[in-house]
């Protein structure tokens, strides 16, 4: 089952028929205002030479720790890699139609996302300029936001054992953006594989790359409509294909594909699919407290009765061997004579007052 078939169980019957008694809110299909000047990035990987220089500047303006190898080892790009908490945009080389090509991972920064949606401590905000920031001040580590997007891209940190938070592209919003620079990426790429600009002007340079160079690209602009549209979107090479199939709708699949780029999201926002599940969480953040704290009282009040039926028992013992004390001084007593009785007595109870001891 893809992401986008489980998503759509989830939203559909997941939750309702886990608690057939409950009410979830009504799951409508949600629209995000979409801001047409926002900005984005188009990502030419015809252009893209693996160089590693926008991991580099992405890891200095952002502070992350260094990657083990140096950037300027390019053999990593053979072996596929995941975007981490602590590696926010990575490049990796493709085989297509047995031609290498590179590609830039990063946060996608979707017009309705679904991480946002799955959020119940709305911690993740769509920003005009295109952004889709996310503010961990409140943050429980629920890890939704991971399992929400389509694309892979929120890393936990897992080795924090205090305040983890999930880290992943911010689009340079706080660094770069507000001071009207380019984000770190684009501005370190030596061959223009990144263009800048309003998302809507993306669209349209993607379009008269794809007219002016037949057989170059597949006429498609990845992210244009996938997923509902995100604010970084990919060129695909054609890689030999010739120029009439690169129109054909399996040719374009086969070769994004091969890019690395998942082709089953379809065109409406993941978010949508998301709502209907989510819309129970306040009902469960509320409901597990309750059923967790009655578990506790529960164990509670068995521990309690345990502790009593115990102590009674061990009573009931310590007058038992009291009654066998009194018994056997009286027969000591009744042969020996009180002064036997007496040390007979006095030696059992200190070794009725050893053995409490030890026992303790």
């Amino acid at each position: 089952m893809n992401r986008r078939k489980f998503l759509t169980f989830l939203g559909a019957s997941g939750v309702a028929s886990a608690l057939a008694t409950a009410k979830v809110a009504k799951a409508t299909p949600h629209v995000f205002p979409y801001y047409a000047d926002s900005y984005g990035v188009l990502h030419d990987t015809t252009r893209c030479i693996g160089c590693r220089r926008c991991e580099a500047a992405c890891q200095e303006i952002n502070h992350l720790p260094k990657p083990e190898k140096p950037f300027t080892d390019l053999s990593v790009c053979d072996k596929p890699r995941r975007l981490t908490a602590y590696a926010w945009t990575v490049v990796n080389k493709y085989q297509v139609n047995g031609q290498p090509f590179f590609r830039k991972l990063q946060c996608f920064h979707c017009n309705d996302p679904a991480c946002m949606a799955a959020c119940f401590t709305k911690c993740y905000t769509k920003l005009p300029d295109g952004a889709v920031y996310y503010d961990g001040s409140q943050c429980v580590g629920c890890r939704y936001c991971m399992v929400a997007c389509p694309f892979y891209v929120p890393g936990f940190q897992y080795d924090l054992a205090w305040d983890p938070l999930i880290q992943k592209c911010t689009f340079c919003e706080d660094t770069r953006l507000k001071k009207h620079q380019l984000p770190a990426c684009v501005e370190a790429c030596p061959v223009d594989a990144l263009t800048f600009g309003r998302r809507s002007d993306l669209i349209k340079i993607a379009r008269q790359r794809i007219n002016e160079n037949p057989g170059q690209y597949v006429n498609y602009v990845y992210g244009e409509t996938d997923a509902g549209g995100t604010a970084w979107m990919v060129l695909a090479p054609a890689a030999g294909a010739d120029p009439g199939p690169v129109d054909d709708i399996e040719v374009t699949g086969k070769q994004l594909k091969q890019l690395g780029l998942d082709t089953e999201l379809g065109n409406q926002p993941m978010a949508e699919f998301t709502y209907g599940a989510l819309g129970a969480v306040p009902m469960i953040v509320a409901f597990w407290p309750v059923l967790f704290g009655g578990a506790y009282a529960i164990t509670k009040r068995r521990e309690a009765m345990h502790k009593a039926e115990a102590d009674a028992a061990a009573q009931k013992a310590r007058e038992n061997v009291k009654a066998a004390v009194a018994a056997a001084v009286r027969k000591i007593e009744e042969t020996e004579g009180p002064a036997a009785a007496e040390r007979a007595r006095a030696a059992m109870t200190d070794a009725l007052k050893a053995a409490e001891g030890e026992e303790k």
